[in-house]
């Protein structure tokens, strides 16, 4: 569950934090107090992209910290080895994010810092947000699938067809590429034989890029090196004054020295060491002066072999290794030249097979599609009973298409709102209260067979009220017996069902706007319930009506 969500600095917020509780947690506040900041907040720590004008006005950055209780965090745990990142104490799992003025930004999970991509990897696996902008992803052919497969846990089915997919669409691509070159054959195999003849006549093979910089430095520099080189060991050990003459003098005075005082002994073997590391200091240096070869020709030699490299590598790759893989691609791509109908018969044999397997991994998983299709029509159907559609159908209808890159289906979700009515496809029919219903029960159904620990609706009751508004707070009352949910909601039908009731408020002080969110029970949650039947005009009779549905919603499984 989501145990703590901070924000600081972000839109109108200067510094609030939430502590949330298990089952359904519903948000209430009037329009324009704050309440889609939260839903922006947690999407900045989901990995979603960050727009600089959120930071409130006046401040370098702003910061989103949420931390998460797992009560089984083995899974997360893993993706976070993966990442490089230490695993949860104790189940905890924290996620922090700032954003600053001047475009940066870091992210950190765990205390250490991770990229974005991680950040929505872990945030897929977190929380599954759903807002009013989903009600129209619904209608989306390529949506209604995933929905599909993760009811029907298609997962490693359709991942396996994925891997053969994309060996199929290389073989094209490679057959295509020779299919092409005839026109051109003869200028292709020229181009290709002399970048085979360039890069081998180099003989790059047992290059060290390295050693080969260092020596040209060396030699560029021969006769300062040697100066220098000199002028060391004369202050070491071969000059008048020199270091390894003063430590003489140092061993012979402390030697005098041992029988006046116990510490000298130390100092004296201390003086000793030194006088050793010096010596060996300037043999080494002596040995190195040695093996300077300060031979112009040696020094013209290496800058040719220089300019050479760097004319390879702009030409062909930034390192050896890539020059050396041009060299073995170019040698594949002449070779296919001069065999090309060999190897277009090669490859047509091993296209002919893949496409063979790509058909028998695309039955597979059509066959699991169908069973999942058939199971998810049920399941909706019957939810979608308890949401004002007693006599409503559904339907997952999958139709056969050519191969692609999702298998060899499309599906389309159909939908009969009333009896007597054909079913039809959901994108042609549904009106957008209609359309929230329905996800709200996909959503539902969903809940029992993913594993995303926090649910969060933003308005899913958008342009519904009445009873079913009443239908919609049980039904995520019930979603929430299973998971943690977020509610945003501005239906006081929806709101009594919370378990915990947040309420997110604009105030003014010292001239700037402040949004803050407060948890209310008892009579402030009664005012607050009132407020939403109504509006700014709060009367005894509507507070009387507010304590009324609030028994209810307690009744039906909500707490206040």
């Amino acid at each position: 569950m989501l145990q703590l969500l901070r924000i600081r600095n972000f839109a109108i917020v200067e510094d609030v934090a939430a502590e949330f509780e298990p089952g359904l947690n519903v948000i209430t506040g009037e329009t324009g107090a704050g309440k889609s900041i939260l839903i922006g907040a947690l999407g900045l720590l989901l990995g979603e992209r960050a727009d600089r004008q959120a930071i409130r006005a006046g401040e370098e950055q702003c910061m989103v910290q949420a931390v998460f209780h797992l009560a089984d965090g083995e899974r997360v745990d893993r993706a976070l080895e993966t990442l490089g990142v230490e695993p949860c104490d104790q189940g905890d799992l924290m996620v922090q994010r700032t954003v600053s003025a001047s475009g940066g930004g870091k992210i950190f999970v765990n205390n250490t810092p991770v990229t974005l991509q991680a950040l929505k990897t872990l945030g897929d696996m977190l929380v599954d947000m759903h807002g009013p902008h989903d009600h129209q992803s619904l209608l989306r052919q390529d949506f209604q699938m995933e929905l599909l497969d993760a009811f029907g846990g298609n997962g490693l089915l359709l991942g396996a067809y994925r891997d053969i997919y994309g060996r199929m669409a290389v073989l094209k691509s490679e057959m295509s590429a020779l299919q092409g070159a005839s026109p051109d054959r003869i200028a292709q195999r020229d181009v290709l034989a002399w970048q085979i003849r360039e890069i081998e006549e180099a003989d790059l093979a047992d290059m060290d890029e390295a050693a080969l910089e260092n020596e040209h430095s060396v030699a560029g520099n021969a006769q300062r090196i040697l100066e220098l080189i000199e002028g060391c060991r004369q202050a070491l050990t071969d000059g008048d004054g020199c270091a390894f003459d003063g430590l003489g003098f140092v061993q012979k005075a402390l030697d005098e020295m041992t029988g006046m005082t116990s510490e000298a002994n130390a100092w004296l073997e201390e003086a000793r060491s030194a006088a050793i590391r010096v010596q060996e200091l300037s043999d080494a240096l002596n040995r190195a002066a040695q093996n300077i070869d300060s031979d112009p020709r040696r020094l013209e030699w290496l800058e040719t072999r220089m300019a050479l490299l760097f004319k390879l590598k702009r030409k062909y790759g930034a390192s050896v290794p890539e020059i050396q893989a041009r060299l073995e691609q170019a040698r594949q791509q002449l070779y296919d030249l001069d065999h090309r109908e060999e190897r277009l018969a090669e490859l047509e044999a091993q296209l002919a097979a893949t496409q063979a397997q790509v058909r028998e991994a695309g039955l597979k998983l059509s066959r699991a599609r169908k069973k999942s299709a058939s199971a998810l029509s049920r399941a909706v159907a019957e939810q979608l009973r308890d949401l004002g559609f007693p006599h409503g159908g559904f339907e997952a209808h999958l139709h056969e298409t050519d191969a692609g890159p999702s298998g060899l289906d499309e599906a389309e979700f159909g939908f009969a709102p009333n009896v007597g009515e054909a079913m039809r496809p959901l994108r042609k029919i549904a009106s957008s209260g209609e359309i929230s219903r329905v996800m709200l029960a996909i959503k539902t159904v969903l809940s029992g067979h993913d594993r995303i620990p926090v649910l969060v609706f933003d308005e899913v009751d958008a342009n519904v009220g009445g009873e079913m508004g009443v239908a919609i707070g049980e039904k995520l009352a019930g979603v929430a017996e299973h998971r943690q949910v977020l509610c945003i909601t501005h239906l006081p039908q929806v709101a009594v069902c919370g378990a915990t009731h947040w309420v997110v408020e604009k105030q003014v002080e010292d001239g700037r706007t402040h949004s803050r969110i407060r948890a209310v029970s008892g009579s402030a949650r009664e005012a607050e319930v009132a407020r939403m039947l109504g509006g700014r005009s709060t009367t005894d009779v509507t507070v009387r009506h507010a304590r009324e549905m609030l028994k209810r919603g307690t009744k039906k499984g909500a707490t206040g």
